[in-house]
């Protein structure tokens, strides 16, 4: 025999822990997203729950039962727990696609929105192997430990890498024409390399890019976000005059090696905010030095190519450029990108990891670009 779910102390206290499950995807809890379909609760303390999934096919099937009943079982009172999962009709899909999304579930790069608080970074460097795509999942990461949401788009689309730098095999779940990205290390993550088999290469060429990174805009499901990287491939090519039309107040975050050659190229990389009218929000100096035994250091790329380019990008762009900070040479780095556990959660006290937080503490502070945004005055 059941009880109606708020009649009793138990039935109240086994909907308040079913408050608490989350959406593994969609980071909301169940309850608010309309997933719940019932609850019964019997005089002896048995619970049985019908959770609805938004696809037959979701991978995550076994994340939400395990989390609905770990909730449960916690709550006092309750002997045993019984998950049902059933899946959504297309009303309950249009239903939760509209509550997500807005009035009429309307597609846009919400980005874009003048409502949106979301700071868009687009990292870029001027040329290939100076270790762009593990610096944007390091800063993601540590942002993301620090409480704030956090997505990335791996907008290097022939060159993906930021799946196997975060340790994701999990493809995208398609409900209908939205997507949702996967979630690693509380990082919502979306790339190319989710969508193609083993690692077959994408031969496409510049309309197609920006169609797939128009799609990642507006067919991925990022939700609410403080903070969205763009990891952009190397140069000035078709991408990232794609990113400063689709998401023009996004700033440019450069990414350089101590070299003088490599701080040559990078310049171009910032400097094409002239053109786009985009900002430049700082310079990363990545492999810095390596720190020896002794506790010395060996600059095995020179020293200075950090400050300036920063300086030379100052004087470009008209605005200060400020470096942001410079990151060591730390074999762990690379060992945690192979095993894809980002350094700053799996060797916190590295000088590497120390560098890297300190330098997304500083990104969390720069204010968001106000490119597009109407600020409601008149002139007088």
């Amino acid at each position: 025999m059941s009880t109606p779910p708020h009649s009793t102390p138990l039935a109240q206290a086994v909907n308040a822990a079913l408050a608490t499950v989350i959406d593994p995807e969609l980071r909301r809890p169940i309850t608010e997203l309309g997933m719940v379909e019932s609850v019964a609760v019997s005089a002896e303390g048995a619970v049985r729950i019908a959770v609805l999934l938004t696809i037959s096919g979701c991978p995550l099937r076994g994340t939400i039962t395990a989390d609905c009943e770990a909730a449960l079982s916690a709550v006092p009172g309750v002997t045993a727990v019984d998950v049902d999962l059933k899946v959504m009709n297309q009303a309950q899909r249009d239903a939760l696609k509209e509550q997500l999304r807005g009035a009429g579930g309307q597609r846009g790069i919400p980005f874009n929105q003048p409502g949106s608080l979301t700071k868009v970074f687009a990292v870029a460097s001027g040329k290939g192997g100076v270790g762009k795509s593990s610096v944007t999942v390091n800063l993601a990461c540590a942002l993301a430990a620090e409480g704030l949401r956090v997505g990335i788009v791996d907008a290097d689309v022939h060159g993906f890498s930021v799946p196997a730098l975060m340790g994701i095999t999990q493809s995208p779940t398609r409900v209908d024409d939205m997507i949702l990205p996967p979630v690693a290390y509380g990082v919502k993550v979306i790339s190319i390399g989710m969508f193609v088999a083993g690692n077959q290469p994408v031969a496409w060429r510049g309309p197609m890019l920006h169609r797939a990174l128009e799609q990642f805009l507006t067919d991925v499901y990022f939700g609410d976000l403080d903070i969205l990287f763009l990891d952009l491939p190397p140069g000035t090519g078709d991408i990232a005059i794609s990113v400063a039309q689709l998401l023009p107040q996004a700033q440019i975050l450069v990414v350089t090696t101590p070299q003088a050659a490599a701080a040559d190229v990078a310049e171009r990389a910032g400097a094409i905010a002239t053109q786009t009218g985009q900002s430049v929000a700082g310079v990363v100096e990545n492999m810095s030095y390596l720190e020896l035994p002794d506790g010395s250091r060996m600059e095995l790329f020179g020293s200075g190519g950090g400050a300036v380019l920063a300086d030379r990008l100052s004087a470009t762009v008209g605005a200060d450029v400020p470096l942001l900070g410079q990151v060591p040479l730390d074999i762990l780095l690379r060992e945690g990108g192979d095993a894809g556990v980002p350094l700053v959660l799996g060797r916190p006290e590295t000088p590497a990891a120390r560098a890297l937080s300190g330098i997304a503490g500083r990104i969390a502070a720069v204010p968001r670009g106000l490119t597009g945004i109407p600020l409601g005055l008149q002139p007088r």
